[in-house]
C-alpha cells in the first residue's frame, strides 16, 4: 500500500453502494442498446454458466483481471502474473501499458502518483516484452525506471528508498515485492539484497518471525506495527523472486534468502485460520479474515519446493489455503474475500488478489508439471 494523502493510490468513493450484478440489471442496460450491437453479441458465459473447474476459473479470473482499474503497483503484480503464466500477450500489452503511462522516467504514472518502489513493480515484465519482441522502447522505458532509482535522494541515511511519494519518509513491507526483483532481473543484483536487508532492519521482527506494516524514518519509528498479512505475503513473494533471479555464483546470498523465507513463511502458518484463510493483521483474530495472504503463502510454498529449497512437508496446508482461495471465485472471475479496495481495511475485491490468483494457481501447476 501506499499514503492516505488526497494524492495517493487510495482515492476513491468510500461510501460507493453495493455493486448489482444481476441479470435485471443487465437486461435494463440491454434494452437501450443500439439495434446492430445488439446483434453482433455473443452469448455471456460468464453470467449464465456454473464453475466447472480450475481451468475454467482461471479464465474467468484473468477477464474479470484485465477489466480492473489499476495502479501502478497493481499493473505490476497483474503483469507479473501473465509472465509467470506464459501469457505473453497479454503480458507485452501491460508492459506496453506502464511506458505509455511513463513520467519522468516512472512507470504507470496516474495523477501524479508515482511513487518509485510501486512505479518499478512491473519492470521485470517490461524487461521481459523488450526480449520476446526486439522493440527498443522497452529497454529504454527499463532503463529510465532505472535511473530512477540509482539518481533518487528520497532514501533513508543508508540508501532504502522510501515506499512512500515525496516528501514523506516511509519503508513499508509491500516495498519487498515492488523493487528488489526489478533491480534483481535487471542484473544489480547486490542492490535487491541491499533494498531487502533494509527492509528487515526496519521491519523484521525476528522473534515474532513477521513484518511489521510501516516504519516512518522522518520520526524514527514504526508508524504501523502491526503484522498487516499482505504486507507479509509480498515480502514473502517478493523474496521468493529474487532467490529465482540469482545466479548460481551467488549461492551464499541465495542460501540468506531462504532462510528469510523459510521463517517468514512459519510466522505466518502458526496463524493460519482452519479455514485456509488468515486475519488481515496476522495475530489479531479480531481483524477480518482474507484470502489474498493465503494466495501469497501458496505461491512462495509452491515455488520454494519446486526449487527444491524448501522441505515438501511446506505443502500440507497449501491445499487447505488454495481449496480456500478457490472457494471464494464467483461466476464472474472475482476473488472475493481478499483484502480489498480502495482502502485495503475490509474483505472484498482486488486487483492483486485477482493476480495472486493467477500466480497461485501457475505456480501450483508448475510444481504439478516438475513432478512429472
Amino acid at each position: 500500500m501506499n499514503s492516505n494523502t488526497s494524492n495517493s493510490r487510495r482515492s476513491f468513493l468510500k461510501k460507493a453502494g453495493g455493486i448489482s450484478l444481476g441479470m435485471a440489471g443487465i437486461t435494463a442496460i440491454a434494452s437501450n442498446l443500439p439495434s446492430e450491437i445488439l446483434e453482433k453479441k455473443k452469448p455471456v458465459k460468464l453470467f449464465t454458466t456454473e464453475l466447472s473447474g480450475t481451468k475454467d476459473r482461471i479464465e474467468r479470473v484473468k477477464v474479470a483481471t484485465l477489466g480492473m482499474q489499476r495502479y501502478d503497483w497493481e499493473q505490476g503484480t497483474v503483469a507479473q502474473a501473465f509472465l509467470e503464466m506464459g501469457e505473453v500477450d497479454l503480458l507485452v500489452s501491460l508492459a506496453r501499458a506502464a511506458i505509455l503511462r511513463q513520467e519522468k522516467g516512472r512507470f504507470s504514472v496516474i495523477k501524479g502518483n508515482g511513487p518509485i518502489n510501486d512505479c518499478a513493480s512491473v519492470g521485470e515484465a517490461v524487461l521481459y516484452a523488450g526480449h520476446i519482441t526486439g522493440d527498443p522502447i522497452f529497454q529504454k522505458g527499463a532503463d529510465e525506471m532505472l535511473k530512477v532509482i540509482k539518481s533518487t535522494d528520497h532514501k533513508s541515511s543508508d540508501g532504502i528508498i522510501y515506499h512512500t511519494q515525496e516528501p514523506q519518509k516511509g519503508i513499508w513491507s509491500d516495498g519487498t515485492y515492488m523493487l528488489p526483483p526489478f533491480l534483481a532481473a535487471a542484473g544489480d543484483y547486490k542492490e535487491a539484497l541491499k533494498q531487502i536487508e533494509g527492509y528487515r532492519k526496519y521491519l523484521y521482527n525476528t522473534k515474532d518471525q513477521l513484518y511489521s506494516h510501516m516504519w516512518d524514518d522522518e520520526n524514527k519509528r514504526l508508524n504501523r506495527s502491526d503484522y498487516w498479512g499482505v504486507g507479509n505475503g509480498w515480502s514473502a513473494a517478493g523474496i521468493t523472486r529474487v532467490i529465482k533471479a540469482l545466479p548460481e555464483s551467488m549461492d551464499t546470498e541465495k542460501k540468506m534468502l531462504i532462510g528469510y523465507v523459510r521463517d517468514l513463511i512459519d510466522g505466518c502458518m502458526k496463524y493460519m485460520r482452519t479455514d485456509g484463510m488468515f486475519h488481515n493483521v496476522i495475530n489479531k483474530s479480531d481483524t477480518f479474515p482474507e484470502v489474498n495472504l493465503s494466495q501469497m503463502m501458496c505461491y512462495t510454498i509452491f515455488r520454494g519446493v519446486a526449487a527444491g529449497y524448501l522441505d515438501k512437508s511446506y505443502l500440507q496446508k497449501t491445499e487447505i489455503m488454495r481449496k480456500a482461495a478457490n472457494n471464494q471465485v464467483d461466476k464472474l472471475g472475482y476473488v472475493h474475500n481478499v483484502c480489498g479496495l480502495p482502502n485495503f481495511d475490509r474483505a472484498y475485491f482486488a486487483p492483486e488478489g485477482q493476480a495472486f490468483y493467477l500466480l497461485m494457481e501457475t505456480a501450483a501447476n508448475d510444481l504439478n508439471n516438475s513432478r512429472k
